[in-house]
């Protein structure tokens, strides 16, 4: 069977049974505590010793007649880049699969050493994320040989996806259609019927009026853009928002959730007349759950379009509702500002011991 006949038998069986059929094995993709980890992660050992001269790096691949390199970023205790080390990068064809068509790279995102990018530049580690607009992690750049960026995946995505975006970059469909319309085009070939979405009771009821265009709204706004029978969604539900911390924190926003495939009509917050489905494709919605986040004048300030846990959806609600996108230009510069304040701080006073 060929990677891209396998690539599609997974996503088969994944739809026809509304992405429940490996609940047992794919549970724990979706369902993980992901506050920072105590140990350290290790990188595979297959991948690329570098002395970060990306350039140079990106000329022995292809030199040895690979498709590119992939530039992985990353944190040494994030959960999410576990999941990515232990579950995607431990599954045997994967692995064989980028080994054959990239170098891959680690690069870490808080690290002030310096790197030099594909194009010729000499920055921090840290710098060049932030500049690749790498807000979450583990996030991954593939270049192709010519050194043009084919595709970014920002987040964890669980093996059936990470497959598909693997063979759209090495396959060289990335020259003819945005990743995006690629994963629809393959799910709207395999696609049942659709099941009823999970409501929540801070969702706003049709009709769906989002217009800021005309007045400013006192709240953010945050859209939800689901499927039925869609179990990372189900695992959205059932476990961060069902948290009381997060709960409390939705009071503050203006929420919304959408079918992302259904003729729903909406007005945007730019004020165009559509449908959930329209916009969802125009926005370049492939995953769902998504989470979008925008400000009171309809402007968006960031998106969760990967897996989410506690730990990041508290983190995000907190970056938007003390309006830290007004100083800073991405989720990942508040991120680093917010841990250089943490790490400035001096120790707290041990408490006094009783006599």
């Amino acid at each position: 069977m060929t990677y891209s006949r396998l690539t599609t038998f997974l996503l088969f069986l994944w739809l026809s049974a509304g992405g429940t059929i490996w609940a047992s094995v794919e549970e724990d993709n979706f369902r993980f505590d992901d506050t920072p980890l105590e140990k350290l992660i290790e990188y595979p050992d297959w991948f690329k010793s570098s002395f970060l001269a990306l350039d140079e790096d990106l000329e022995e691949a292809t030199a040895a007649g690979k498709f590119g390199i992939a530039v992985y970023f990353g944190q040494k205790r994030c959960a999410y880049c576990k999941k990515l080390m232990d579950v995607n990068f431990q599954t045997p064809d994967i692995v064989t699969y980028t080994r054959e068509h990239f170098d891959v790279i680690p690069i870490d995102i808080w690290s002030p050493e310096e790197v030099t990018t594909p194009d010729g530049r000499s920055l921090t580690q840290r710098d060049y994320a932030i500049s690749m607009d790498t807000n979450f992690t583990p996030s991954l750049v593939f270049y192709d040989r010519h050194g043009r960026i084919a595709l970014r995946l920002r987040g964890y995505y669980p093996p059936y996806q990470f497959r598909a975006a693997l063979e759209y970059v090495a396959g060289g469909h990335y020259q003819r259609e945005p990743f995006p319309v690629y994963m629809a085009r393959g799910d709207a070939t395999l696609r049942f019927e659709q099941g009823d979405l999970v409501e929540e009771p801070f969702f706003e009821r049709p009709p769906f009026n989002l217009d800021r265009t005309r007045m400013p709204s006192t709240l953010p706004l945050v859209v939800f853009f689901e499927q039925g029978n869609c179990h990372a969604c189900d695992v959205l539900h059932t476990d961060p928002l069902a948290r009381k911390q997060i709960r409390r924190r939705f009071a503050g926003f203006e929420s919304v959730q959408l079918d992302m495939w259904s003729n729903t009509p909406v007005i945007t917050p730019a004020g165009k007349v559509t449908t959930a489905s329209d916009w969802a494709r125009e926005l370049g919605i492939f995953y769902a759950p998504s989470i979008l986040f925008f400000d009171e004048y309809g402007r968006e300030i960031v998106r969760l379009d990967s897996v989410t846990q506690f730990f990041r959806l508290r983190n995000v609600l907190n970056f938007v509702m003390s309006k830290g996108y007004l100083n800073e230009r991405s989720y990942l510069q508040w991120s680093s500002r917010t841990r250089r304040l943490a790490e400035d701080l001096p120790p707290a006073p041990k408490p006094a011991q009783s006599q």
